[in-house]
């Protein structure tokens, strides 16, 4: 048989699967209202390229497997899974009509703005995180009947919560974290009877958690808020509650006749013989149960109050003749507490009101709790109190620099992802952060352990701010809210002098002799400038290659200038500094930093520049562990200098340019702190230097337009 004798019979069967299952390729699968609403949040996110498949015209999601998209057997679609793809825009005005979708997760975009008031309403997994939104929640959520998981966290949800909750009892996943909520829980909160987990972190809730007290949760974190009172005997052993203005006493008794909690096998109380099972919070009064427990009550509350009145005036003669000497021990009343035991008696005597009357604050502090337990807790509301106080506004006008949101750090580094990560020194981490400008800046945050006194963060921050120099690290903003402090620095994409030196890779171009006279004289001029133009002056007390970061033509930027304030303990200093080698001998023996320490750390950084050499090496022999005490008798011999040059030079540099680069070492590395020169003489004897180089091709190596790439020798000349 011929080959086109061959093609009928080879054609037949393709023809005829083309004739009965091309139309399920061709025609709309989708339903309409779906189609039409995922065209129209198309359009509204501007038409991302990222979302294949999609199109605003015509098409078909479930037949043509738009990204994102799942659909089920009758064509509705069921899932929107549209996270982590940078996309921009708003997401329409069609959602309500997408009846089918469980799954709506837009989380870790560049939405911002408002949330659109209608979402898909049947929605059980709803993740808006991540977005930059702004204004308060869609009320439409509280219409979500089938909504099992609710994701709002790291935006800036602002004001108080209008949402609902009353008819989301299937609710058992909520996350309000790092937003900026503030007023009271909503008293809705009771009907979230599935709540398993609820994150509250980071807003600016306040009053108490009282209304989560009877959830079945087995997660909670109401950390860095405003709360206040007492946490709950249910939710104590697994709620996490720092950052907060809780009171440290005893809390209260609930008023006689409180109906037992709903939950008994978390609110385990004593004394409750008769314990109705189902009426327990229906609080009509039937039933003989009820008649008893009033019965109860009276017998109790009238024991309470002859006793209290009794104590009263057996008190109150005492306290008449050693009531002066209670003002001597404390000249301030105990207001707070005085009048919650008001208030507890007040409660304990609702039949007899005139007794209340004649009850005076003073007399009553006596009564209890014991002085020392009130010294305790009138200390603790006084501190607690000292935040919302406002002495550091004046500070914060003064501070030269953008103040950021937690949510603004949060978006621009992918929540402190790990990928973002370039950097963790004596203060914290160091991330890359990329705005929705475009702009690229780098975040430093401070470790909580390295604060010595958070509540001095402003003043530190105005001093920084303060600090302009074109080889000082520039501070762009900062960011000081839910307990977090957070500094905003330009980037230089070139990263640390450290990473040059020690770190390069076979393929990178080591540094060139012109270029590391050129990193010298721009971080001396640094540090001139903050030992001699500020003033005060500026210790740094943490020079290193590690803070010295390079930008796009290997101009050196010095970091962490005015934060030596920030360290907590003067030994974490010492354990960086002088154990890695930079330290000055004094510093090692007192404990003090000064201006002539921080120029022994940078002529051990000059060390670095000429040898190559890490300050300490452990894996060196013994004699040239430490780099001080192996180069510094060999500083002054021609011949012994030319054998400590850094290998990676390969011999390009100028003889008498490094025998007077080794000669300001010296000077600067002295033991004796007395002998070491002012910065000012040594960026002179830098300038000289430069000067007088030989300029000859041999002098530095072919200039190139790459990140490390050498500038020319007058882009360092004064």
């Amino acid at each position: 048989m011929t080959r086109l004798q061959l093609l009928p019979v080879v054609a037949l069967p393709l023809l005829i699967s083309i004739l009965f299952y091309g139309p399920s390729y061709t025609i709309a699968d989708t339903d309409p209202n779906d189609a039409s609403a995922l065209r129209v949040m198309y359009g509204a996110l501007n038409s991302p390229g990222q979302l294949t498949k999609w199109t605003a015209n015509g098409g078909d999601p479930c037949g043509e497997s738009w990204k994102g998209i799942t659909c089920s057997g009758n064509n509705k679609v069921t899932e929107i899974k549209l996270s982590g793809l940078q996309l921009s825009g708003s997401l329409g005005y069609q959602l309500a009509s997408l009846t089918s979708v469980t799954t709506f997760d837009i989380s870790n975009n560049n939405l911002g703005n408002q949330l659109p008031y209608q979402l898909p309403p049947n929605v059980q997994r709803l993740n808006l995180a991540g977005n930059g939104f702004n204004g308060g929640l869609p009320y439409s959520i509280s219409q979500m009947t089938s909504l099992r998981y609710l994701n709002v966290s790291h935006n800036q949800i602002q004001g108080q919560v209008t949402v609902a909750f009353d008819s989301l009892s299937s609710l058992n996943t909520l996350d309000f974290s790092f937003n900026a909520m503030t007023d009271n829980l909503p008293q809705s909160f009771k009907s979230l009877t599935s709540m398993n987990k609820m994150y509250l972190q980071n807003n600016q809730f306040t009053g108490t958690i009282d209304v989560l007290a009877n959830l079945p949760l087995d997660d909670l974190n109401v950390e860095n808020n405003r709360f206040t009172g007492w946490i709950p005997d249910q939710l104590k052993g697994f709620v996490k509650s720092n950052g907060n203005s809780w009171n440290s006493g005893p809390a209260p008794p609930p008023p006689p006749g409180t109906p037992p909690a709903s939950r008994p096998d978390r609110h385990h109380k004593s004394g409750g013989n008769n314990s109705p099972s189902g009426s327990g919070g229906s609080g009509d009064g039937g039933g003989k149960s009820g008649i008893g427990g009033g019965a109860i009550a009276g017998i109790v509350i009238s024991i309470l109050v002859v006793g209290a009145i009794v104590a009263f005036f057996v008190i109150k003669k005492r306290s008449r003749r050693s009531s002066t000497d209670i003002e001597k021990h404390d000249n301030q009343p105990f207001a707070p507490l005085a009048s919650q035991e008001v208030q507890e008696m007040k409660t304990s005597q609702a039949s007899s009101a005139p007794s209340v009357k004649t009850f005076e604050a003073p007399p009553v502090v006596n009564l209890r709790p014991p002085p020392i337990e009130r010294h305790k807790s009138f200390d603790e509301d006084d501190i607690a109190a000292k935040p919302i106080v406002p002495p550091k506004k004046v500070n914060t006008a003064k501070i030269n620099a953008r103040q950021y949101s937690i949510a603004d750090l949060q978006m621009a580094t992918d929540s402190f992802s790990v990928d973002n990560l370039i950097g963790e020194g004596s203060f914290g981490r160091v991330y890359r952060a990329q705005f929705d400008d475009g702009k690229v800046l780098a975040v430093k945050k401070i470790n909580s352990s390295a604060l010595q006194n958070p509540e001095d963060f402003l003043d530190i921050v105005s001093e920084i701010s303060g600090l302009h120099h074109p080889n000082v690290t520039e501070l762009v903003g900062y960011c000081s809210e839910h307990g977090q402090h957070l500094l905003v620095y330009e980037f230089h994409k070139n990263g640390a002098l450290h990473d040059f030196l020690h770190l390069s890779d076979e393929e990178s171009k080591p540094l060139t002799w012109n270029s590391r006279v050129k990193i010298a004289l721009g971080t001396a001029r640094a540090l001139e400038y903050l030992h001699e133009v500020c003033s005060p002056s500026v210790v740094h007390k943490n020079i290193k290659s590690a803070n010295i970061l390079l930008d796009a033509e290997l101009n050196p930027h010095l970091s962490d200038c005015g934060l030596a304030s920030l360290i907590a303990d003067v030994d974490q200093a010492l354990n960086h500094n002088t154990g890695s080698g930079y330290g000055a001998p004094e510093v090692a023996m007192s404990g003090q930093f000064t201006i002539k320490s921080d120029v022994y750390s940078f002529g051990v950084v000059m060390l670095e520049l000429l040898t190559g050499r890490k300050p300490f090496d452990g894996g060196r022999t013994r004699s040239e562990q430490s780099l001080v005490r192996w180069a510094t008798p060999q500083l002054h011999d021609i011949d012994a200098l030319a054998k400590m040059v850094d290998p990676a030079l390969e011999g390009l540099y100028p003889v008498k340019s490094l025998s007077r680069f080794a000669d300001v070492i010296a000077l600067c590395v002295q033991p004796e702190p007395e002998f070491r020169p002012p910065m000012s003489e040594v960026v002179e004897a830098l300038v000289r230097l430069v000067q007088r180089a030989n300029m000859s091709k041999r002098t530095f190596g072919v200039d190139q337009a790459s990140p490390r790439g050498e500038a020319d020798a007058q882009d360092y000349e004064p």
